[in-house]
């Protein structure tokens, strides 16, 4: 798409220069660069024109003075003159910048295209020494407060409810990108490295005999013996049939359920005491044993070893990593729900946590002071670990411009402020020139 069409100054229509984008060098051409580099010409013509007003003059000064007009003449001739060598003068500085005048192969012109690889490196030394330097980031952020800042930031609750959003955006597209195999086998040889590292045998046995300690167990014993006791009731010919079928073949059968009713009759005359009776012998028993397995746990090399193996067995069955599986996608199915939910608790308590720690920072000295050394750390390590990579990348994209294009940017950015110097280099010279005319004359006279 090329630049709109504009009226000059007497109707005529221009069209303005198309823009001149490389994607691989990084350089543009702009409308706006189009638009500086017309005021450039138009000031160019303001120099120009004035060089030809003092021409002009100077002409009608030196035929006035041949023609007898007085001592003026000279004067006015003289300022001309010097303003006519300023003018040019200055017009050869300025144009020696961007371009060889008049086409001549003159030395020491043409600079910024000639010269542009070595402007960009100077640029790049100019800019690695004075704005990325550890000294200069630490001081300027700072100045800046950053910690401050963004502590008062934080304790609106606008802007507190948009990082909540955001952080929420974040959360649930990593846990959508997370592949559930990829989880699985990070997660299970986590568990497993963790487990194969540790021996687990002595921190159950710790934790047995703290829960006995306390009587943690009594309850799960109390539920046992319930169970125990319902089942009982519930499948008294199961137990009685299953007494008598073990019975030798020449008993009578009588006799045998004799037996099996006994039997049945005494387990559950036991079962139910040791329910009812909180210091039956049986229970007493049980806490003895528990106490001796947790002893033996912590320092018995036998049963540690039992234990060892056990924990291996579990940790390579198949289903202890389909139950990390679907422990995995229970988790992240939640996460990605409370993520969503505006209401959850989970963006609740987020939001608040943003909140107190505005509110913290806008307060706490010590906590601003924190944030903004961590933030100046990591600046500054930023800044000096990749200085020269920043540095070249501006060496390397100035060496990739086209020279020409390189310096119709550069002149259309600076160009106006350049055609000043013209004019003034005219208005100087042509005062510098009346000075010395009148200096010399008094010195004459």
């Amino acid at each position: 798409m090329g630049f709109p069409e504009e009226r000059g100054q007497r109707g005529r229509v221009v069209r303005m220069r198309q823009p001149q984008n490389d994607a691989a060098t990084g350089f543009t051409y702009s409308e706006a660069d189009e638009l500086k580099r017309r005021g450039v010409r138009r000031m160019k013509a303001i120099a120009t024109g004035l060089l030809l007003a003092v021409a002009l003059v100077y002409a009608l000064a030196k035929w006035a003075q041949s023609a007898g007009a007085g001592a003026w003449a000279g004067y006015v001739a003289a300022a001309a003159e010097a303003g006519m060598v300023g003018a040019l003068a200055d017009w050869f500085a300025v144009t020696a910048l961007f371009r060889r005048p008049m086409g001549l192969p003159i030395p020491h012109t043409a600079i910024i295209p000639t010269k542009k690889d070595q402007l960009g490196q100077s640029l790049g030394e100019f800019v690695g020494e004075n704005f990325l330097s550890g000294d200069v980031v630490r001081r300027r952020l700072r100045t800046v407060g950053i910690g401050s800042r963004l502590g008062a930031w934080l304790a609106e609750p606008e802007h507190a409810d948009r990082v909540t959003a955001e952080l929420a955006t974040a959360l649930r597209g990593a846990l959508r990108v997370l592949r559930d195999a990829d989880v699985q086998a990070v997660v299970g040889e986590a568990i497993t490295r963790r487990a194969d590292a540790q021996e687990v045998a002595p921190g159950l046995g710790r934790m047995l005999d703290r829960i006995v300690t306390d009587g943690g167990h009594r309850k799960v014993v109390d539920l046992v013996c319930v169970r125990a006791h319902d089942w009982l009731v519930t499948h008294g010919d199961s137990v009685m049939q299953a007494v008598s079928g073990g019975a030798p073949g020449w008993t009578p059968r009588f006799v045998d359920r004799k037996v099996g009713e006994r039997v049945y009759k005494e387990l559950l005359r036991f079962v139910t005491e040791m329910r009812d009776m909180p210091d039956h012998p049986a229970r007493g028993a049980v806490d003895r044993f528990l106490v001796d397995f947790a002893r033996d746990l912590q320092s018995d090399p036998d049963t540690r070893a039992r234990v060892e193996h056990l924990k291996s067995e579990v940790l390579g069955r198949g289903e202890v990593q389909d139950l990390i599986a679907s422990a995995w996608a229970s988790v992240r199915a939640m996460v990605v729900a409370a993520a969503e939910d505006e209401r959850s608790e989970l963006r609740i308590r987020a939001r608040a946590a943003i909140l107190s720690l505005g509110a913290r920072m806008s307060s706490d000295e010590k906590l601003r002071a924190k944030v903004d050394g961590w933030l100046e750390d990591a600046a500054v390590h930023v800044v000096t670990t990749y200085r020269d990579e920043i540095t070249s990348l501006i060496t390397e994209t100035v060496a990739g411009w086209d020279a020409e294009q390189t310096s119709r940017k550069i002149e259309a950015h600076i160009g106006r402020d350049l055609q000043f110097i013209r004019i003034n280099g005219t208005v100087v010279g042509a005062l510098a020139g009346l000075l010395i005319y009148t200096a010399s004359r008094l010195v004459g006279a």
